[in-house]
């Protein structure tokens, strides 16, 4: 039995590996750490195992990253997202940029 143990502990903790890359992946240098997310479509979360063990897994990866962790399931999708306080000038750059994007996106439309 043990050997079965050693063996799930080393597939979470590559779990763990994996969505913390993802995670990092996903952040822009310019936040300096903060407004990092990740969805795993449910195709993703079918191919890491049950729901359960991934969550606890992209919490515990994310709490790596020095963020404040959170996950939401919506239509068969894993939402993970830092809930930390973003500093005041983090905020409004993330805002303009929003903005920027919006204003694009609507440009194109034209």
């Amino acid at each position: 039995m043990p050997a079965k143990d050693e063996l799930a502990r080393r597939r979470y903790e590559k779990l763990v590996d994996r969505l913390e890359s993802l995670m990092r992946a996903s952040l822009k240098p310019r936040y300096r750490g903060y407004h990092g997310q990740l969805i795993l479509s449910s195709g993703d979360l079918k191919e890491m195992g049950e729901l359960n063990d991934v969550r606890r897994a992209a919490r515990e990866a994310g709490r790596r990253l020095g963020w404040q962790p959170k996950t939401h399931i919506v239509d068969a999708r894993l939402f993970v997202y830092d809930d930390r306080e973003v500093p005041r000038e983090i905020s409004e750059l993330a805002a303009r940029d929003a903005a920027d994007a919006v204003d694009a996106a609507l440009r194109r439309g034209e």
